[in-house]
């Protein structure tokens, strides 16, 4: 089979969807996969796939980069810096955040973002709005315009001192969002739960990493995604729950699900792969695996992954939140913080794809398709980045990632190539590891060396898409007795 446009042929490998894998070439031409078949010919450069997987760009959906966070803190990367860790790791494709603290116009605060996202990213890049600051004007006039941008999704949390709405805020964003067309994430805690306990174990004398996780008591999830869950519900706007962590939170979702609400959910590699000992170290070391919510237990990783195997939790991002072990990041209040002061989280772009490669495929827990299912096409259609990304497919952009199947790597703090200084999954053996990677056609990952240059990069600018429309069901339209109510909304 000739195919005259194509520039490039990956040759042989096998290609993998959500429902099917298949020994085929795949031609691309400029930027965009042309031909999918076998024998084809015609192409002025090939690259030999045999023995490998042929398989879609990573898209993560959920990741701090050059963040200013509420507290003061820049963390450790860079756009350059995270793209080309997230490019090395076989991702192609991030969602970060534009973080809007109180006083901050939105707008400014997205062109802030996009100055550096330009200057930097050598992947393709959205941005999440991160609203703390809900005036009239942030949400009358501001998120309206900059949905109209292109920026197609809102996060809020609901704890953290300086960022967390109340409960009035929040049907305030939602009803924003609904009107705008916008996906809204949550970071879904109890605040007052945390603040209660965390005040209580400081105050008897319990400072160490360790008891970060006891102060995030396993309550504070389950509690807040129920009162989020029935908010969205009333005014019919569909929701993402970032990072469940917990076997509660997830039968929390299953169950909203199973009533036909419209929520979506993700959790990470930390609570996949580590528990709640992790934190368990000498001094202060434990500050390095801290992050927000913490780790839980054992049966919360088998309850995690039943849940993924089920489809109540749809993707799995890296929540990558990089703080360096010094003065500039997790040490910032001296070098014996409780862990009240230490910030919360941790590096994992880069590693994402490699562990859930080795656990879901090399190890067999839920199967290559379901790999490509969680990781790059369910994240990019429920952000509308799909059919464009998250898909070898003919017509979308040819991001790639040619995987090694046998090759077995141990991952070290030196391997990493964002700006944390350390990886927390340092020691572990993977088997499985993306040895060449394309973005929109162009090789920029081979033989360990990044040929991609700084602001080659570009925004991908959506809508919040089919994920974030509404069902057309109001609960007061439910209830006969709230009829009047439904009008009103």
């Amino acid at each position: 089979m000739t195919d005259p446009a194509c520039d490039l042929i990956i040759r042989g490998g096998r290609v993998a969807t959500v429902s099917d894998v298949f020994e085929a070439d795949v031609g691309i031409s400029g930027e965009t996969i042309t031909a999918i078949g076998r024998g084809l010919s015609g192409a002025k450069r090939e690259i030999d796939a045999r023995g490998k997987f042929v398989l879609p760009g990573g898209v993560d959906t959920h990741c701090h980069i050059e963040q200013l966070s509420a507290a003061g803190i820049v963390n450790a990367d860079t756009f350059e810096s995270a793209t080309t860790s997230a490019a090395f790791g076989g991702t192609t494709s991030v969602i970060s955040f534009a973080a809007q603290h109180v006083g901050m116009s939105l707008p400014q605060v997205l062109e802030d973002y996009h100055a550096l996202a330009r200057k930097g990213a050598v992947i393709d890049y959205a941005f999440h709005m991160i609203i703390a600051d809900p005036t009239k004007e942030t949400l009358e006039r501001d998120l309206p315009a900059m949905i109209k941008q292109g920026h197609g999704s809102i996060k809020i949390f609901m704890t953290y001192d300086r960022l967390r709405m109340d409960d009035e805020q929040l049907l305030d964003i939602l009803i924003a969002a609904r009107d705008g067309g916008a996906m809204f994430c949550a970071h879904a805690e109890n605040h007052g739960i945390i603040s209660w306990m965390v005040k209580r174990l400081l105050a008897r004398g319990y400072t160490d990493p360790k008891y970060h996780a006891i102060s995030h008591a396993r309550i504070s999830e389950a509690e807040a995604f129920n009162r989020l869950i029935g908010m969205a519900a009333l005014v019919d706007q569909p929701i993402m729950i970032f990072h469940v962590s917990t076997a509660e939170g997830a039968k929390v979702i299953r169950q909203a699900r199973g009533e036909g609400l419209k929520v979506f959910a993700e959790t990470c590699p930390q609570y996949l792969f580590m528990t709640a000992q992790d934190l368990d170290k000498p001094g202060i070391e434990g500050a390095k695996w801290m992050c927000s919510p913490p780790q839980r237990g054992a049966a919360d990783q088998e309850a995690l992954w039943q849940a993924l195997s089920l489809g109540d939790l749809q993707t799995v991002s890296s929540d990558h939140a990089p703080y360096r072990f010094d003065e500039t990041g997790k040490l910032r209040a001296g070098p014996n913080p409780n862990f009240k002061q230490i910030a919360n989280g941790l590096p994992g772009l880069e590693l994402r794809l490699p562990l859930l490669f080795d656990a879901m495929v090399s190890k067999g827990k839920l199967g290559l398709e379901k790999f490509v299912e969680i990781t790059a096409t369910t994240p990019a259609k429920i952000y509308n980045l799909h059919p464009r990304k998250g898909s070898v497919a003919i017509g979308a952009d040819a991001d790639i990632a040619i995987w090694d199947p046998q090759r077995r790597v141990t991952v070290s703090d030196a391997m990493m190539h964002d700006l944390a200084g350390y990886t927390p999954f340092a020691g572990r053996e993977l088997q499985g590891w993306p040895v060449m990677v394309l973005s929109r056609g162009r090789v920029i990952v081979d033989d360990d060396k990044l040929s991609a240059t700084p602001g080659s990069g570009r925004f991908l600018a959506r809508s919040g898409g089919e994920a974030a429309k509404p069902t057309g069901r109001l609960v007061a339209e439910m209830n006969p007795e709230l009829n009047f109510g439904a009008k009103l909304l």
